[in-house]
């Protein structure tokens, strides 16, 4: 059964006279007697299914510990809440016994691209989707984006990334848009034209690619070396180049300065874009900022950037700084289409930037992640395994030899309970990098380090 509570149907009733904590016993009570839960069934923790139900955690953790007393579930340290107890009458099938008594073992997540989402302030997360909620009804569609959320947008990057938002005012200059892939489909669709061609890192990030290719365009690999996008091989001829100058995605590199000129000035010979996705861009460590493409150049660069890695990806907010030609191909495209990045998200991202509880989040990430960093890095590096991508971001990459002993290393991690990103996965043609990122952020501390020295077994054998 997955951790939710949208399996089980659960409703419950505020206006009713029975304390809500009772409904939900009764509810969970019902759904096993109806054989919606069996035995071994896997239920979400007390936190997970309060949030999911607008309640308290007292009010879950009371129907909980009900059906603890009567049998119902059983808890198991590091493994959860599982139901223990089949409808009256009836007996578990074997593989129910089984499953009952070894539950499926913790999988650890190293995947790339996940938010260390543990680290959420609950009370201010909460705090700012009320605030939010308050709000009245919007009787109109704001294709730009809320203003509020352009204005806070352009101060965080002022404040994290040191863009000054040029060519007028911030509510001017500043898209809102439901996220990074969101952003390049809308692109794809209203800056080009069907058959036009764009370069994108290889490899590289396939959403994009399908993005692109989605809206008709041609795709072409631009290649790499350990230091980035190799701009003297990028090919000629074509409208666009996408590429992630601040922590490439995935090898990690951070495209060194002379590149970024030679980038910014090849764009303007050649006349084409630079669409700048600013991935892992606010987490930095011990490193100087290098300065954004859109810093050098704004004429020639649109820069992309989101809440995703910050935040979380489910909360559908991010932006898009462009020259204003662009800008406006993209809000005519809205206007004519209706399409547009939702309200909900940008009013949560107002409220946590006018509190200064984002600020807060950033500094309690940075510190986090770069105690996690300390820790992978000094382990592999221990072990005599050589990294790519540390000086920046939320992963590392450790080449291997060959597709055959990346396939190898991920296969044997996965059944060590570890899922890991291999390099093939990553490029939109034949692989031409072999190897696998190792993700710090979606896996608690303890887990990382749990599974670590198997890991290193695993790459150094």
């Amino acid at each position: 059964m997955p951790d939710s509570d949208d399996a089980l149907l659960i409703r419950l009733d505020r206006e009713a006279r029975t304390p809500l904590a009772v409904q939900l016993a009764d509810a969970l009570r019902s759904a096993a007697a109806a054989g919606q839960l069996r035995a071994g069934d896997r239920l979400p923790s007390t936190r997970t299914l309060a949030s999911h139900l607008k309640v308290s955690r007292t009010v879950t953790s009371a129907a909980y510990d009900q059906l603890l007393a009567e049998g119902w579930i059983a808890g198991r340290h590091g493994s959860g809440t599982y139901v223990t107890t089949t409808p009256p009458g009836t007996s578990p099938e074997p593989a129910d016994r089984a499953r009952a008594a070894a539950p499926e073992p913790e999988v650890v997540s190293l995947e790339l691209g996940r938010p260390w989402v543990g680290g959420l302030d609950r009370a201010a997360w909460r705090r700012a989707w009320r605030s939010a909620a308050d709000a009245d009804p919007l009787v109109s569609h704001y294709p730009p984006g809320l203003p509020e959320y352009r204005e806070a947008v352009a101060e965080h990057l002022l404040r994290h990334r040191g863009l000054t938002i040029r060519g007028g005012l911030a509510t001017e200059a500043v898209l809102a848009t439901s996220g990074t892939s969101a952003a390049v489909a809308e692109m794809a669709v209203s800056v080009f034209r069907p058959g036009d061609t764009v370069a994108v890192e290889e490899p590289g990030y396939l959403r994009a690619v399908e993005a692109f290719k989605a809206g008709g365009i041609h795709v072409l690999p631009a290649p790499l070396d350990r230091d980035g996008i190799l701009v003297d091989q990028i090919p000629s001829g074509v409208k666009a180049v996408y590429c992630s100058p601040a922590h490439q995605y995935p090898l990690g590199s951070r495209l060194p300065a002379a590149r970024r000129v030679a980038l910014v000035e090849r764009a303007r010979r050649e006349g084409w874009l630079i669409i700048e996705d600013d991935y892992d861009g606010e987490l930095r460590y011990d490193v100087a900022p290098l300065p954004l493409l859109a810093a050098l150049a704004p004429d020639v660069v649109v820069h992309l950037g989101t809440t995703s890695k910050i935040l979380t990806p489910t909360l559908g907010a991010g932006w898009l700084v462009a020259p204003p030609e662009v800008a406006g191909a993209v809000l005519a495209y809205r206007e004519l289409t209706g399409i547009g990045p939702a309200p909900s998200g940008q009013r949560v991202l107002v409220e946590l930037a006018r509190n200064g509880d984002l600020g807060r989040h950033l500094r309690r990430l940075r510190r986090e992640l770069s105690e996690r960093r300390v820790l992978v890095v000094e382990s592999l590096r221990a072990a005599g395994i050589p990294i790519l991508g540390d000086d920046a971001g939320s992963h590392v990459v450790v080449l291997l030899p060959s597709v055959e002993r990346e396939r190898e290393v991920v296969r044997r991690a996965a059944r060590l309970g570890v899922r890991l990103d291999g390099l093939e996965r990553r490029h939109a043609g034949p692989p031409r990098w072999h190897g696998v990122a190792i993700g710090y952020t979606a896996c608690s501390r303890d887990q990382l380090i749990s599974v670590l020295p198997p890991l290193i077994d695993l790459l150094a054998g």
